[in-house]
C-alpha cells in the first residue's frame, strides 16, 4: 500500500482531533499580535486537545521565544505547531525491527481489555505475512472466548498458526508450548496476546510475571519487544496505563490504535513528551492495512491539518 494512501486514511481518522484544535486556532488567530493574552488562550486549547499540559507548556515557552509580540495568521500557527509536534514525536517515531537471528523473535503484547490487542496482534501478522515472514500466535487471554476465536480467524486469514488452551487454561504454559513449537517450526516472530483485567491489577502482574519467567527458561533474552496497546478514545487515561503497566513489566514499545474513533489523538504527543517510550505503529481502522508504523511528519501534519 503506497504511504500517500495511508497518510490519506491517517488525516481522515485524525479529522476529528484536527477539527477541535485547528477550529480553536482559527478562532483566537484571525490576525492577532501573539500576546500574553493569545498564548494563554492557545496553552488552554492545547491541553484540552489532550497534548497535554508538558507538551502546551514547551509549545507556547517557543512561540514565546520566537513570535511573541509579532502579528501572526492561524496558518502560521498551525504550521509552527505542526514543527513543534513533529519535533517532539521524531525521537519516537521507531517502527518495530523483528530480528532474525533470534527464530523467533518474542513479542508480548499487553494493554488493558478493549484497547484492541489481539486485532493488533492480528494485523501485526498479516504485515509479517506480507514482508514474506512465518509468524506464530498465541491466544494468552485464555479468561475471553472472544478474544481466542477472535485470534483464531486471523490465524486463518494470515495462515499462521495460533496455540490456543482450554478457556481458563494457564496462560504461561500455553507460551512455554508456543515458544517451542514456533522453534520446531523455524518461526521468525512469536506474538502473544494477554489477558487485561486491570480491575484485579496484583493477578494480572502476577499472571504476565510468571508468562515471563516460563519463556525464559527455553530463551533468557525473552520477551524480545513488550508492547503496550493504547486506545486513543481514552485520552488521558493511556498515561496511567503506561504507568501502570510499566511497573508491571519492561514496557519496550507503544501502539496506539482507534484513532479514527477520537477526538484525541493529541494523546500520542503527550505520550512522547512524558515518557519517550518508541511508537512504532498506530491504528485508524478495522482493516489489516489500517495499522502501519508511525511517521512523526505524517502525524503531525494530520493532527494539524496542514
Amino acid at each position: 500500500m503506497a504511504l500517500g494512501g495511508f497518510f490519506g486514511r491517517l488525516k481522515q481518522g485524525l479529522s476529528r482531533s484536527t477539527q477541535k484544535l485547528t477550529e480553536g486556532i482559527t478562532t483566537v488567530f484571525k490576525k492577532r499580535r501573539l500576546d500574553d493574552e493569545a498564548l494563554e488562550e492557545l496553552e488552554e486549547l492545547l491541553i484540552s486537545a489532550d497534548l497535554g499540559t508538558e507538551v502546551a507548556a514547551r509549545v507556547i515557552d517557543t512561540f514565546r521565544r520566537t513570535r511573541f509580540g509579532t502579528e501572526v495568521t492561524d496558518e502560521e500557527i498551525k504550521t509552527a505547531l505542526a514543527e513543534e509536534v513533529s519535533a517532539i514525536l521524531t525521537p519516537v517515531a521507531h517502527p518495530l525491527v523483528i530480528d532474525h537471528a533470534r527464530k523467533p523473535h518474542v513479542v508480548l503484547v499487553v494493554g488493558v481489555n478493549g484497547t484492541g490487542k489481539t486485532t493488533t496482534i492480528g494485523k501485526m501478522a498479516q504485515l509479517y505475512r506480507e514482508q514474506g515472514m512465518r509468524p506464530v500466535l498465541v491466544a494468552g487471554d485464555t479468561f475471553r472466548a472472544a478474544a481466542v476465536e477472535q485470534l483464531q480467524i486471523w490465524g486463518q486469514r494470515t495462515d499462521a498458526p495460533v496455540i490456543a488452551g482450554p478457556p481458563n487454561a494457564d496462560a504461561a504454559g500455553l507460551a512455554f508450548q508456543a515458544l517451542t513449537q514456533a522453534k520446531a517450526e523455524g518461526a521468525d516472530v512469536l506474538l502473544i496476546d494477554t489477558a487485561g483485567r486491570l480491575h484485579n491489577r496484583s493477578v494480572l502482574m502476577e499472571e504476565l510475571k510468571k508468562i515471563i519467567r516460563v519463556i525464559r527458561k527455553q530463551d533468557p533474552e525473552a520477551p524480545h519487544s513488550v508492547l503496550l496497546v493504547l486506545d486513543a478514545t481514552t485520552g488521558q487515561n493511556a498515561i496511567q496505563q503506561v504507568r501502570v503497566f510499566r511497573e508491571m513489566v519492561d514496557v519496550t514499545g507503544l501502539v496506539v490504535t482507534k484513532l479514527d474513533g477520537s477526538a484525541r489523538g493529541g494523546i500520542v504527543v503527550a505520550l512522547a513528551q512524558e515518557f519517550g517510550l518508541p511508537v512504532h505503529a498506530v491504528g485508524v481502522g478495522e482493516q489489516a492495512g489500517d495499522l502501519r508504523p508511525f511517521d512523526a511528519g505524517d502525524f503531525a501534519r494530520g493532527l494539524v491539518g496542514t
